[in-house]
């Protein structure tokens, strides 16, 4: 198993990085939040967690702990794999994750991709305690854009990236869509931005 990665960032994409250790350059999946700190030419330290398929080794990187234990929980609840979990963390803070399986808040689930209503309540009946009480006062649904997770996060993404809050608000607000994901929003953002 490996459970970090540290070394220089070679590459940051809309959805994962390349972080070089020991010559060898590393492909980590991660949640917009997480890539959005990292810098290229920078050295950074990812926690990760291998998941192991038939098929493939997909290497999943996280900013803390904290997010890579919540990523691990919640794939014990029936019908989430990884690509769910890493979404559950794209749309909210691992705090979120813990308040809306709390307090079966089924409506700030359905916030993420892929998660519909009978997903969501066999996600907190599963799960139940099992994420413990949520550490601070971030509650998922207390979102200052009126509800949408979604610009939240891609605006933290943008402004980790560099941009002013203000700019990014604005390019967000444009290109909203609701047929869009976050990865999608932030695709869409990022083009806007380079004029394309």
């Amino acid at each position: 198993m490996i459970a970090s990665v540290r070394g220089q960032v070679l590459a940051v994409r809309l959805d994962s990085a390349v972080v070089e250790v020991g010559g060898v350059g590393m492909f980590v999946l991660a949640a917009p939040a997480t890539l959005a700190g990292l810098r290229v030419g920078q050295e950074a330290l990812l926690h990760t967690t291998l998941v192991v398929r038939e098929d493939s080794l997909t290497l999943f990187g996280f900013a803390d702990a904290d997010e890579k234990e919540v990523f691990e929980i919640v794939q014990t609840a029936s019908g989430v794999g990884p690509k769910m979990a890493l979404a559950m963390l794209a749309v909210h803070r691992p705090d979120g994750i813990r308040a809306a399986v709390a307090s079966e808040d089924h409506a700030a689930l359905v916030r993420v991709p892929g998660i519909g209503k009978k997903t969501a309540q066999r996600i907190c009946l599963e799960l139940g305690d099992r994420l413990g009480p949520p550490s601070g006062s971030i509650a998922p649904a207390a979102s200052p854009s009126g509800g949408d997770a979604r610009k939240d996060r891609v605006v933290e993404a943008l402004v980790g990236l560099g941009y002013p809050l203000k700019q990014a608000g604005d390019v967000v607000e444009v290109v909203l869509d609701d047929d869009l994901d976050v990865p999608g929003v932030l695709r869409a953002a990022l083009r806007h931005l380079s004029g394309r």
